[in-house]
């Protein structure tokens, strides 16, 4: 087990490695995984980490103790402009990262998602909750607006609506209403949100990282207009018919047997 960097004597992210899935443990139980400067600082580090091994095929996203993350650590907060600034794009780069980054991400949210938390959970390619998990863009509590791409984020998720609604009155979901309303993909037992989103990025890491990728990559793109779409389309499908994961995927389906797609084509 290896971790990231943090100010304080405990790592800030806890790091596993299950065969190609990296699970990525937040680990500020004490503060309900509230991050600060330097947890974010060390977050985005290890979301690099896991993008830049061609070992890592997924990535699991989890907090420690009971609460997935009450979001950004009120405490650390600053007034002063340059330190706002500061935190704001790392933020930023962490949410730019999570959506477009070539290898998927799965949360697994116990306990719950507020703010910050909430963000990092919309972020990821899906989402599996605990029964009695809650979520809350609690940012309007507290006087802010929603940031880490939740206006980016939450809408695709659960329409712009739906997402209008829930910053303005910033008011607690349950899991089975998220699960309702697609802001999670699977409502589990409490306690199994890991296992059953360790089991989901086994998944996704045996398919083809290219196709993965590209998918990915005609998801975030800012025009999605019908002719954006139709372009972005044409140009993935035809770098993958011209690459080896396609070769495999056919043989594989010609020869009725499981694919075998090489783990460091992506695109």
């Amino acid at each position: 087990m290896t971790a990231g960097a943090a100010s304080s004597e405990a790592p800030a992210v806890l790091v596993e490695e299950h065969r190609t899935v990296r699970l990525l443990r937040l680990n500020r139980p004490e503060r309900r995984n509230a991050l600060d400067l330097d947890d974010r600082i060390a977050f985005l580090e290890q979301l690099r980490r896991a993008a830049d091994d061609p070992g890592c095929r997924a990535v699991v996203l989890t907090g420690a103790g009971a609460v997935f993350s009450a979001g950004g650590d009120i405490r650390s907060m600053s007034p002063d402009p340059e330190v706002a600034h500061r935190r704001l794009q790392l933020v930023n780069e962490i949410a730019r990262h999570m959506v477009t980054t070539a290898t998927p991400i799965v949360s697994a949210v116990e306990g719950g998602a507020f703010g910050l938390g909430l963000s990092l959970a919309c972020a990821s390619d899906l989402v599996v909750a605990g029964s009695s998990a809650r979520f809350v863009a609690s940012f309007a509590k507290i006087g802010l607006v929603a940031d880490t791409g939740l206006f980016y984020t939450l809408p695709r998720r659960v329409g712009a609506g739906r997402a209008r609604e829930l910053m303005l009155t910033a008011r607690t979901v349950s899991a089975q209403e998220a699960h309702r309303i697609g802001l999670v993909d699977a409502v589990v037992e409490d306690g199994s949100a890991v296992e059953q989103a360790l089991a989901m990025a086994q998944e996704l890491a045996a398919a083809s990282p290219a196709a993965t990728a590209g998918l990915k990559r005609i998801l975030a793109q800012d025009d999605q207009s019908l002719e954006a779409v139709l372009a972005a389309e044409e140009q993935v499908q035809v770098e993958l018919l011209a690459g080896p994961d396609f070769e495999e995927g056919r043989a594989a389906f010609l020869g009725r047997r499981r694919p075998v797609f090489p783990s460091t084509n992506r695109t």
